[in-house]
């Protein structure tokens, strides 16, 4: 049975509206310094399955930007999947979401790359296993893992990580900011990252298949 930690209103920050759309704040504000370090790592005509979209605001976002790539959003929820139909209705380069646990059973798919933005503190670590497990299933030699979100690293955050880890801890004790030690560890059949700072103390992590 797919898990319900993406309908929570930390993780989801978002109004649905009469058309099904949401809307999340936090994905306005990262999608330009996202887009700006993805993109050019995606190569021409890649298959990309994002794990956990959300709103679908990135997915649009992503698949508007680069019309060669073939796009695969992806939602263990089954609003969520309602906004991401309505928010990329009628792009030819975008698929149907997919009913996609990332700590459950993966729907037979193929890909390129494998992208998952401000997933894993939000969720149990079990979603974190499952999605190293199933982006290793999914991906050939080479292809790539993105990660995007907040990390401690080296058992040190900033001050506003701080507050937020306590904020995901207090919603729910099996969410947390998680160790980049311990996300690493559990890439297993990955390269060690290249991590990219991003604004707002977050981190792209980029693994590839080995």
């Amino acid at each position: 049975m797919a898990t319900r930690w993406l309908a929570s209103p930390i993780s989801m920050t978002a109004t649905a509206m009469t058309d099904e759309r949401r809307y999340a704040p936090a994905a306005s504000r990262n999608r330009e310094p996202i887009l700006a370090v993805l993109l050019p790592r995606l190569a021409q005509g890649a298959r990309l399955l994002e794990v956990a979209s959300g709103s679908g605001e990135h997915a649009l976002w992503i698949a508007q930007a680069r019309p060669d790539l073939a796009v695969q959003p992806s939602d263990p929820d089954a609003q969520a999947r309602a906004s991401i139909a309505a928010w990329c209705e009628g792009v030819a380069n975008i698929a149907p979401p997919l009913a996609l646990d990332a700590a459950g059973d993966w729907p037979a798919v193929a890909a390129d790359a494998v992208l998952c933005i401000n997933m894993i503190h939000i969720a149990p670590w079990a979603a974190t296993l499952g999605l190293m497990r199933g982006a290793a299933a999914v991906l050939g030699p080479g292809g790539a893992l993105f990660l995007y979100g907040p990390y401690r690293v080296g058992g040190v955050m900033v001050e506003s990580n701080q507050e937020f880890d306590a904020r995901l801890r207090a919603e729910n004790p099996s969410w947390g900011v998680r160790a980049l030690e311990d996300v690493v560890a559990a890439a297993q059949g990955f390269a060690q990252p290249i991590v990219t700072a991003m604004p707002a103390n977050n981190l792209l992590l980029e693994f590839r298949r080995l």
